[in-house]
């Protein structure tokens, strides 16, 4: 039986798991703060289910509590700099300030992270950009068990590499892209299998490179030991733009391509391209945001299709998720909750 339960007091039992796992107690709210509002926005997939994962990687070596992001060079306008393996949520945020201060006094900002452990929901980076007026690219590689295929392909070589685009609206909420490159989240086959939930078709191929249903491919190992994978979005055209987040948020960053034999570990490492610029020093602000509200209110304009209601901008499904889950608490399937609890215990707790 699902657990409903209070964002409040789910932030509250994650942040003593992974205080117990050897964060901080700043670290372990700002971590839990993030994975609950991941949940927030409706996005499970790298929600609280993250967190047994993150224990494992910090039992195993592969996550290190309380590490800090490394600046491996400053040239003005382009940051390179080192997650060291800490965790996304905390390493992430201190990149972002860093580069979105350059941003406001240099007007642009290309930052390479490499070597984050989980980035986490990109969109949560976008947001802090937008809420300072600026523009945010993101391209992010994901290095662990692949778990795409490529377009032509029947096994998994790549990660869900997430892309991301964030646009601050005059006077109105921003627009917030973020979407991974495969058809789904790898997270979210993780939920629909906890749940026994089979998908729909056309998103997943099982061991044998044949279309499936069944989630469980791509979350459990299979009769032979293999796992299948996902599909990538858009056929050739989103296979081309996670290729194209390999290389930059992977290769370009410095952090490493996925290129070598799968290894069972639990540990995920994310690096990311941002760019940043700031449309008040690019001198078109006043265009940019006449412009872009006219844009957004000329799609608003559509008339609904057969059962939608509307037109909507992305990050909308976001906002409005938040609102709802904040008042009605935040469902949390029963093997999701075993899971969670089985991860307290590994590091000495009882929820």
């Amino acid at each position: 039986m699902q657990k409903n339960i209070q964002a409040s007091a789910l932030r509250a039992h994650c942040a003593r798991i992974l205080v117990a796992a050897g964060s901080s107690a700043q670290e372990a709210d700002k971590v839990a703060s993030n994975l609950v509002m991941a949940n927030l926005s409706g996005h499970d997939s790298h929600g609280v289910g993250m967190l047994p994962r993150y224990v494992d990687a910090v039992l195993e070596g592969g996550l290190t509590p309380n590490a800090q992001v490394k600046t491996v060079l400053d040239a003005g306008a382009l940051l390179s700099l080192n997650g060291q393996r800490g965790y996304g949520q905390v390493v992430g945020e201190q990149a972002m300030l860093l580069g979105m201060a350059r941003a406001k006094e240099q007007g642009s900002c290309i930052l390479a992270l490499a070597e984050s452990h989980h980035l986490g929901r990109i969109g949560h980076f976008a947001e802090m950009a937008v809420a300072q007026g600026l523009v945010s690219l993101h391209f992010v590689n994901v290095m662990t068990r692949p778990v795409v295929a490529p377009w032509g392909g029947a096994d998994g070589r790549y990660g869900t590499n997430p892309c991301c685009v964030g646009v601050p609206l005059k006077d109105a909420p921003p627009f917030v892209l973020d979407f991974a490159t495969s058809r789904v989240a790898q997270g979210k086959m993780r939920v629909a299998h906890n749940q026994g939930k089979a998908v729909q078709p056309g998103l997943l191929i099982d061991e044998h490179g044949q279309p499936t249903t069944d989630p469980g491919v791509v979350v459990v190992p299979q009769a032979n030991g293999f796992f299948g994978a996902l599909m990538p979005f858009g056929e050739h055209k989103g296979y081309g733009l996670a290729v194209a987040c390999e290389l930059l948020g992977g290769a370009l960053t410095g952090g490493g391509t996925w290129h070598h034999p799968t290894v069972n570990v639990r540990a995920v490492y994310n690096s990311m391209l941002t760019i940043l610029i700031d449309p008040g020093k690019l001198g078109t602000q006043s265009a940019m945001e006449t412009e872009a509200l006219a844009f957004v209110e000329w799609l608003r304009k559509s008339p609904p299709a057969d059962g939608e209601h509307g037109v909507q901008i992305a990050g909308e499904p976001e906002r409005r998720a938040r609102v709802e889950r904040e008042r009605d608490g935040i469902d949390i399937d029963a093997s999701t909750w075993e899971e969670i609890v089985g991860a307290a215990g590994k590091v000495g707790l009882s929820i």
